[in-house]
């Protein structure tokens, strides 16, 4: 999928804005990328690498971190098959935006398993979208609805 990309860190802006990087603060760092990640296809059988690498979400209404907050929280793992965390081959951050604008970012190495969560404020309506990075197999979207 077409996107812009930081030169400096990879981070891929959803929404356009190009002027700084949120994630390693570099200055006019964008260019246009035509393969700046790769798009789940429903439509299609999925094989053994999209399985391992689309993002799987789970959606709480109900936070489970700090009770009576009124958080959503958004539980993300890679891949319906779990991705593997070795040495040479695991998800390296996983980037989490809310209607296309960038939220967080989580740093992970191999010694952790490929997932992570967010606690988003109750009134958050929209989307939440996910782009992990594989060391191999590069940039994966998906998004679910809130």
């Amino acid at each position: 999928m077409k996107g812009l990309v930081c030169k400096v860190c990879g981070y891929v802006s959803l929404d356009g804005t190009k002027d700084v990087c949120p994630i390693c603060l570099a200055k006019n760092a964008f260019e246009e990328k035509e393969d700046a990640y790769k798009m789940p296809d429903f439509k299609a059988t999925s094989g053994e690498s999209e399985k391992k690498h689309i993002p799987a979400f789970t959606v709480i209404k109900q936070c489970g971190l700090i009770p009576g907050a009124g958080c959503i929280d958004v539980h993300v793992k890679i891949g319906e098959v779990l991705h593997p965390a070795l040495p040479e081959h695991h998800i390296q951050e996983i980037t989490f935006y809310v209607n296309n604008k960038f939220v967080a970012n989580v740093m992970l190495t191999s010694d952790v398993n490929p997932a992570a969560v967010i606690h988003l404020k109750e009134n958050t309506k929209g989307k939440v979208q996910v782009i992990e990075t594989c060391n191999l197999h590069g940039k994966w979207f998906n998004e679910v609805g809130i």
